[in-house]
């Protein structure tokens, strides 16, 4: 995915992985530890909301840079598999993870490139849309992704797609604030519309502050860094509310 860079686009794409695994830790603590309708629960929960979108973006990216796109989602299949029983442990409930919603999402950019007749890719690209309903960041994972996808790296079409994305995630978030949680409906936009902070941000330092390059040293320690940080840190988190669950 290739823009016009500025000078002041010199951060490169390890480094805002790290920024989005540490905002993921802060959204899971929201969910794990902090009383729902705090005022840093919902910080801690709208500052994650940078990681979706940004891992999103990098899927697109890695999906047209990888020397093997076999192996990209094999991967991305170990790992969700690998994540499922920390993610059941962490948030005590039946849904997938985020890396098999991330793996739909790379499907759906196998079907984009793959399939000819453009019927039969809509119908696909959808079903694969919806399987995200049983995972986490339904549904708003693959608009993101198709959404960047079509944009081509341009930056016009990624601020129109970040614009979309954002647009689609507050709707969402309004009607869970209104129907799931019984907020007056003011309070519900407001909430709504304060949850994409995280979206927004992520849109500001990819498009003004990337560099659209890899980090010099560390790649491979870095690779792998990111797939086990997320059953990883899951697990942690389990462990530490266990303890202090039985202890404190």
């Amino acid at each position: 995915m290739e823009s016009s860079r500025t000078n002041r686009q010199t951060v490169n794409r390890d480094v805002i992985k790290y920024i989005a695994m540490f905002t993921m830790l802060l959204n899971h603590i929201s969910h794990m530890f902090l009383p729902t309708g705090s005022i840093l629960g919902f910080l801690f929960e709208y500052i994650g909301y940078f990681t979706a979108p940004t891992m999103c973006y990098f899927l697109v990216e890695g999906y047209a840079y990888t020397r093997s796109k076999k192996n990209y989602g094999l991967r991305l299949l170990i790992f969700a598999v690998i994540s499922q029983i920390p993610f059941m442990l962490a948030f005590q409930f039946g849904n997938l993870n985020m890396i098999y919603t991330l793996l739909c999402c790379f499907l759906i950019l196998v079907v984009m490139e793959k399939v000819q007749n453009p019927f039969l890719r809509m119908a696909l690209s959808i079903c694969l849309t919806l399987a995200t309903v049983v995972g986490d960041w339904a549904l708003m994972a693959p608009v993101f992704t198709i959404l960047f996808r079509n944009s081509k790296g341009e930056r016009r079409g990624l601020i129109r797609g970040y614009i979309v994305g954002y647009a689609f995630f507050a709707f969402m978030m309004i009607q869970t604030y209104r129907m799931g949680f019984g907020y007056a409906m003011p309070e519900a936009v407001a909430l709504g519309l304060l949850s994409g902070t995280g979206i927004v941000v992520s849109a500001v330092v990819l498009l003004f502050f990337y560099n659209g390059q890899r980090a010099d040293r560390g790649r491979t320690f870095s690779k792998w860094f990111f797939y086990l940080f997320y059953p990883g840190h899951l697990l942690l988190l389990y462990l530490i509310k266990m303890f202090m669950t039985a202890f404190l």
